[in-house]
């Protein structure tokens, strides 16, 4: 008896499951606990190798991804229009918001710091209605103007990807990169960040546009990297 305590809890057969085993009233209600046992090892060895893969994943980067950029990008002052926005509004606000702070720019003749840019809440992917703000980076502050106001954008850590073209395909990038981020990344909360680098401001041809797309993240690399 003593043997087999030992050789049951040797496969990491709970006590109390070694006790049923012994008691068990014949030899098919001993197998039924023993395979019972061997169906939670199984499971817990495949959610350690699912474990194991993800952490991998973290550290080594895969090739098979879209291509992504590691980036920390630090606070910086900017004008800006907050609103709460519906999904299916969410273009045509942007398209007004970036035109009106343009204007407040050119007029206040304010120097920018970097390209025009947006953040946007996850609830207006996930529940069609959340917070937006669209921004241009600028030297010091600005006047409220109208719906413009001064702020700072908050730093991030971020897994950027690059959109090629007009932003009514954008949902299909920010697809790739949110499933990239689910398998590869730890993400964090924090809004959605889009840096326009060429837009309707600067050419008419929306097959010219680009648009980076941050998606917030807790950085786990030792050093900057670039996707392929």
């Amino acid at each position: 008896m003593a043997q087999v305590i030992r050789r049951l809890r040797s496969l990491q057969m709970p006590v109390a499951e070694v006790k049923s085993v012994l008691s068990a009233p014949d030899s098919a209600s001993r197998n039924k606990l023993i395979v019972g046992h061997l169906d939670r090892l199984e499971a817990e060895l495949a959610a350690t190798r699912a474990a194991v893969g993800e952490l991998r994943d973290l550290l080594e980067r895969p090739a098979a991804r879209p291509a992504v950029e590691h980036r920390t990008v630090a606070p910086a002052p900017a004008i800006g229009i907050e609103e709460i926005v519906d999904r299916d509004d969410l273009l045509t606000c942007w398209h007004g918001a970036l035109g009106e702070l343009d204007a407040t720019a050119r007029s206040q003749g304010l120097n920018r710091t970097g390209p025009l840019g947006g953040l946007y809440a996850g609830e207006i992917f996930q529940h069609g209605r959340g917070r937006s703000t669209v921004f241009i980076p600028i030297e010091g502050s600005a006047r409220t103007a109208g719906r413009v106001t001064s702020f700072v954008v908050p730093g991030a850590e971020l897994a950027v990807v690059r959109h090629h073209g007009p932003l009514d395909g954008i949902d299909l990038t920010y697809g790739e990169l949110g499933g990239y981020v689910m398998r590869h990344e730890i993400g964090v909360d924090g809004p959605l960040r889009e840096t326009y680098l060429r837009g309707f401001l600067d050419t008419a041809d929306a097959s010219a546009w680009e648009t980076e797309i941050g998606w917030p993240i807790f950085r786990s690399d030792t050093a900057p990297y670039r996707g392929i």
